[in-house]
C-alpha cells in the first residue's frame, strides 16, 4: 500500500513539470514531508474548463490540465458519509476498473499525484513491547532526484446537506492506485504506488482515452530507477513534519 508520501515542490515547479495550463487553486499547500490520509494534497489533472459552479463532467469540450488541491481519500459520488474516504487511499491495479467504489473514476477521472518519494514500513527481526516485531520506515524515490507521477483517481462528492451555494458543497477527493512492487523495493513491501512515466502522461490523464485501451494503462512500465533507505520514526507521528523526516539514518544490514 501508500500511506504515507512527501510532497515539497511548489506550485509553479509542478505546473512546469506536468505542463499545466490551467491553475485552479484556492490555497498554496506548504512543503510536505509527511502526507497523510485526509490530508490536502496536489493532483494533476486533464478537465474540461468551466465554472467551478458545475462541477458535473461537461459536454463534448477539449479537457486542459489543470492543478487542483484534493483530499487524500477517495469519497464515491454514492458515499452517504464522506467518512468512508479514510478507507478509499488506495486502489488495486489489478481490480480498479471493477470495484464500485472506483470503476467510475477508472473510466474518466484519472489524475496523477506529485510526490518526492513515499515511505514503507519493513518488518524487522527485533521484538518490542508485547512481543511484536519492531517497524522501520524507510523512504523510497527516484535516483536522480526527479518528481514522482503517482497514478491516481480523483472523484467530486456532493454533499446532500449543504446548500447549494455553500463552498463545501462540493467535496473533491483522489486515491492512489498500487500496484506489484519492483525487486529494488520489494523487499521492504509486496506493493508500491503505481508510477507513470512521462510517455504516458497524456493518455493516462486523457478522460477521452477509450476503455479498450484503459487495461493497457495498467501494464507498468519500468518501475524501476528509485533508491531506498532507511528513516526516523519519527515519520510515524503525523505530527511530525520536516525535511529531516526524509534523511537516511543508519539501519543494520543483519535486520533485513
Amino acid at each position: 500500500m501508500c500511506g504515507r508520501y512527501a510532497s515539497s515542490r511548489s506550485p509553479d515547479d509542478i505546473a512546469e513539470e506536468f505542463e499545466v495550463v490551467d491553475t485552479r487553486l484556492d490555497k498554496v499547500l506548504p512543503p510536505d514531508y509527511n502526507v497523510a490520509p485526509t490530508k490536502e494534497v496536489y493532483a494533476v489533472l486533464d478537465r474540461a474548463p468551466r465554472s467551478d459552479d458545475d462541477q458535473e463532467d461537461p459536454p463534448e469540450t477539449k479537457a486542459v490540465r489543470q492543478l487542483r488541491v484534493l483530499r487524500w481519500g477517495l469519497v464515491p459520488f454514492w458515499a452517504k458519509d464522506p467518512s468512508i474516504g479514510s478507507r478509499m487511499i488506495n486502489a488495486r491495479m489489478e481490480t480498479v476498473a471493477e470495484k464500485p467504489a472506483f470503476r467510475r473514476a477508472f473510466a474518466s477521472r484519472r489524475c496523477l499525484l506529485p510526490a518526492d518519494g513515499y515511505y514503507e514500513w519493513y518488518e524487522t527481526q527485533q521484538l518490542g513491547k508485547g512481543g511484536k516485531p519492531l517497524k522501520q520506515p524507510f523512504f523510497i524515490k527516484p535516483k536522480d532526484g526527479s518528481v514522482l507521477a503517482m497514478a491516481g483517481l480523483y472523484e467530486i462528492w456532493k454533499d446532500p446537506t449543504r446548500d447549494d451555494d455553500d463552498p463545501e458543497k462540493f467535496r473533491w477527493t483522489c486515491t492512489v492506485l498500487t500496484t506489484e512492487a519492483t525487486d529494488e523495493v520489494g523487499r521492504i513491501h509486496d506493493r508500491m504506488p503505481l508510477l507513470v512515466t512521462p510517455d504516458r502522461r497524456t493518455a493516462w490523464l486523457d478522460p477521452a482515452t477509450p476503455k479498450d485501451q484503459l487495461p493497457d494503462l495498467l501494464v507498468p512500465a519500468q518501475q524501476g530507477g528509485l533508491e531506498a533507505f532507511p528513516v526516523s520514526t519519527a515519520v510515524g507521528n503525523v505530527r511530525n513534519n520536516g525535511p529531516e523526516l526524509v534523511e537516511p539514518v543508519p539501519f543494520e544490514e543483519t535486520l533485513l
